[in-house]
């Protein structure tokens, strides 16, 4: 009977630490996992503050195109009453 209980003792005390092993393999997996993740999210706020960046010379160039335009506007504007003034010069003469 002592020799039963050991016996029994010792299946559950292999079962136990197989069961530890177990727990400390998944405990690894997720601990991997948990840093992957924590990996792709500094990636992604990497790629946001580019996509943000990039946002902004975005905002910056179309500002310039929109004051060049702006002038081009003026300067054509400018060279369409000189050129009406020379027209009504050479009609006058």
């Amino acid at each position: 009977m002592i020799a039963t209980t050991i016996v029994s003792v010792n299946e559950i005390a292999t079962t136990i630490a197989a069961a530890v092993e177990e727990q400390g393999a998944a405990t690894k997996e997720i601990a991997r996992n948990v840093q992957e993740a924590a990996k792709g999210t500094q990636e992604v706020s990497t790629n946001i503050a580019g996509v943000n960046k990039s946002a902004g010379e975005t905002g910056d160039m179309a500002a310039n195109l929109l004051s060049s335009a702006e002038e081009l506007k003026r300067q054509s504007e400018s060279l369409g009453r000189e050129v009406e003034g020379f027209f009504a010069q050479i009609r006058a003469a």
